[in-house]
């Protein structure tokens, strides 16, 4: 919810351009393993790698080439502008993915 707010309704210089790319790496890569069983590592690197092919799909311009510019959600969940700072974000997202998730491991083995 929180993720389709920011991408509809916020229009800042900072929460929607990164704070949403971080949070949307998170929520792909949640909804990945609710649904299956596939290794931290590998579930976190696919969708990263996913989020940096839909920012290529913006530097090579899809939406216009397509002709998708009248549709909105279109727009809203692939973009239109290639940014390396996008891809900082994926990496950001996936970073405390990776950490979330180790130190999730590291705590459940704990011997209390």
């Amino acid at each position: 919810m929180i993720e389709v707010y920011i991408a509809v309704f916020v229009k800042d210089q900072f929460i929607r351009p990164f704070g949403g790319d971080v949070l949307v790496v998170i929520l792909i890569y949640c909804f990945v393993r609710a649904f299956w069983k596939i290794n931290t590592n590998i579930a976190a690197l696919s969708v990263f790698i996913f989020a940096c092919t839909v920012e290529g799909l913006q530097y090579f311009n899809l939406i216009d080439r397509l002709g998708w510019r009248q549709y909105p959600l279109l727009v809203i969940i692939i973009g239109t502008t290639f940014s390396w700072e996008d891809i900082f974000a994926y990496a950001l997202g996936t970073a405390i993915v990776l950490v979330g998730e180790s130190l999730n491991l590291k705590f459940s083995r704990r011997k209390d």
